[in-house]
């Protein structure tokens, strides 16, 4: 198995040398690495050591910069991303976990949910593997930093693939909803609801988007900065 990211790919090889920069430090700034030291630590070659580290460079996990005596390296947003997602497969081994809890605020969107949600290529699908007609809207919640870091857990459950189609005029593209149940901060809940995670969003890690039969803001008597879990269940 092996994992694409920026311009170069990688494999569990290189994401043993990734943990092991982590451990040093790396995710916290630049640390200091020598390939040798490296190599005795992995039990390999100095060479290999080298092209693991320029794998990780080339696939964007990594920042180096060269000098006499060694080599400063610091992990990127998506070194330390891709570490959130086998932190979060190894959770699940061990924990079994069946949910997941992101905690969040309530915004306002953009209002492209609603054209969206509202194409016959995806309302069709909606209604036959969903089994209901979503309201036409998503519900947007800013997550908290605990919930940004917990939330590429999502890509270790089972969600419903929802297919890319076209038409005379564009492509679209494909996306992912996972089963939910929302809940305010006073109790109440609704489900079911699914989040749904296109496969190309404008949106980034800090945000989810919810869908629902309903209109979830006036259902749970939700405003904007209104605390919120959603809470999604493994299916």
């Amino acid at each position: 198995m092996s994992q694409s990211t920026g311009t170069g790919e990688v494999g569990f090889d290189e994401l043993a040398v990734l943990k092991l920069l982590a451990l040093d430090g790396a995710r916290r700034g630049e640390v200091k690495v020598s390939c040798g030291d490296l190599a005795d630590r992995l039990d390999a070659s100095n060479q290999t050591a080298s092209r693991r580290l320029q794998a990780l460079e080339d696939a964007g996990l990594v920042e180096r910069d060269l000098v006499n005596d060694g080599q400063w390296v610091a992990i990127t947003d998506d070194g330390e991303r891709t570490l959130e997602r086998e932190y979060e497969d190894y959770r699940r081994i061990f924990e079994d976990a069946g949910e997941l809890d992101l905690v969040g605020t309530v915004t306002s969107g953009m209002g492209e949910g609603r054209h969206y949600i509202s194409l016959p290529g995806y309302m069709r699908q909606f209604e036959e593997k969903l089994g209901y007609e979503p309201y036409l809207g998503t519900l947007n919640v800013d997550l908290s930093q605990e919930s940004q870091r917990a939330r590429s857990a999502l890509d270790a459950m089972s969600g419903v693939r929802i297919e890319g189609w076209e038409d005379e005029e564009r492509t679209y593209g494909p996306a992912t909803c996972y089963h939910a149940t929302v809940e305010n901060a006073d109790g109440g809940s609704f489900s079911p609801v699914h989040v749904i995670v296109p496969d190309r969003t404008h949106h980034d890690e800090s945000q989810v988007e919810v869908i629902a039969p309903e209109k979830l803001r006036e259902e749970l008597g939700l405003l904007d900065d209104d605390e919120v879990t959603v809470r999604v269940e493994e299916q």
